[in-house]
């Protein structure tokens, strides 16, 4: 996945035990397809030598505001000058304190005065340096100074102490970043969205459900929150954590899936139905576990309410966009299904190419036609799908607001 490709990041690594976090940091942020070059503080060099952060990177690592390595012996002005974003992490409160006041006293805050482009820090500390006035009143100024501030988080500390201050995880921070650079083309809306399977229950062990693994629905999910949109994921029960800056409401069967929905509805601009929700529900679940005999065992099932359609057919109607799983006939049964659904836009795949899988293949459905797109990860295909929403909404957007 290359969601950083072309991208060319300077990052910061201040003298904080996070510092290690930092080497997990490179490694991520290169093979999001970055160009990562590291800063290393004196500070910083004491918990991880330059030797990993340059094997890690691919490029040299930079400590000395005298380097004698570029040619005009201007590392602090060249460094930034062809680069997209300063990536300080993590940032000591010592390095929050020298930014807030405009220092320039090593390579990294010289450089980070002297930049043309974003600044994000990623703030690491005990509990009470993170919670004291002046840290906050560091951290607002530059706030104030136009710097995105990363966390930090609260957890188990190095010093054993618990509280707010901890960085947040490589993962995490590689998330941000991405977000970052995302068009905000969603921003300003509601989007809710269902995903993964449902559970439909015949005894308290025992269910009716799918191999809905719920991974598009929640690449879906993150993408709309790069963009920008407010998100309410509502999730069958699926082996994934909740995606940042996302809403997770947590249910099991499509009764309870559909009260979700309705619940979180008001003010929403998009519904995005991805979940595999079964069709049918036993009708008299039993109370207890289901003895196995020799006998053939009858299980009477019940329509379950269909979602998609329900929230599509209200007055008040967000955007509604449909999934179409099918085995055979793709597109004679996603079209079918998006007009007898009235649906402005739905995406079909055949259940061979995506289900459960990592990669899919998938082909979106609107009243233009049909735009198939190529394999992809089902990441990256979620990106498509939020830009191609978000050209539908552009044009009715007064309609949507």
């Amino acid at each position: 996945m290359n969601e950083l490709q072309g991208r060319k990041l300077v990052l910061g690594v201040t003298g904080g035990v996070a510092a290690y976090k930092a080497a997990e940091l490179v490694r991520l942020l290169v093979k999001a397809g970055a160009d990562v070059h590291v800063v290393l503080t004196e500070g910083g060099a004491r918990f991880v030598t330059a030797v990993t952060y340059q094997a890690l990177s691919g490029n040299p690592v930079w400590t000395d505001l005298w380097d004698a390595r570029m040619d005009n012996n201007m590392a602090h002005i060249d460094l930034s000058r062809d680069a997209d974003a300063v990536l300080v992490a993590p940032a000591t409160a010592d390095c929050l304190a020298r930014l807030a006041q405009g220092r320039a006293d090593d390579l990294l805050t010289t450089l980070c005065l002297a930049r043309d482009i974003p600044l994000l820090v990623a703030p690491a500390m005990n509990r009470q340096m993170w919670e004291h006035p002046a840290t906050q009143r560091n951290a607002a100024t530059l706030a104030g100074d136009g710097v995105t501030i990363i966390g930090p988080a609260a957890g188990e500390q190095a010093c054993g102490e618990v509280g707010m201050g901890r960085m947040l995880e490589p993962e995490e921070i590689l998330e941000a970043v991405i977000a970052f650079f995302t068009p905000k083309r969603l921003a300003g809306r509601k989007v809710v969205l269902t995903a993964g399977p449902t559970f439909e229950a015949v005894d308290p062990v025992r269910a009716i459900t799918n191999t809905s693994s719920g991974k598009m629905g929640y690449a879906l999910a993150t993408a709309c929150a790069r963009a920008g949109a407010e998100v309410v994921l509502v999730s069958g029960p699926v082996a994934l954590a909740a995606p940042a800056g996302v809403l997770r409401v947590d249910v099991r069967s499509a009764l309870e899936m559909r009260a979700a929905v309705f619940d979180a509805l008001p003010a929403a601009d998009v519904f995005i139905g991805v979940a595999a929700v079964a069709d049918y529900r036993p009708l008299q679940p039993a109370e207890h576990k289901i003895k196995k005999s020799g006998d053939t065992m009858r299980i009477e099932l019940t329509p379950n309410p269909d979602i998609l359609a329900e929230v599509a057919s209200r007055p008040d109607a967000p955007f509604c966009v449909g999934f179409a799983a099918e085995s055979r006939d793709l597109d004679a049964y996603a079209e079918g299904k998006r007009k007898n659904k009235k649906l402005p836009m739905l995406v079909g795949n055949l259940v061979a190419d995506g289900m459960g899988g990592d990669d899919n293949t998938i082909a979106l459905y609107d009243e233009r036609g049909r735009h198939p797109l190529p394999r992809a990860a089902k990441s990256m295909l979620a990106q498509e799908i939020v830009e191609h929403l978000a050209n539908l909404l552009a044009p009715a957007g007064r309609e949507h607001n």
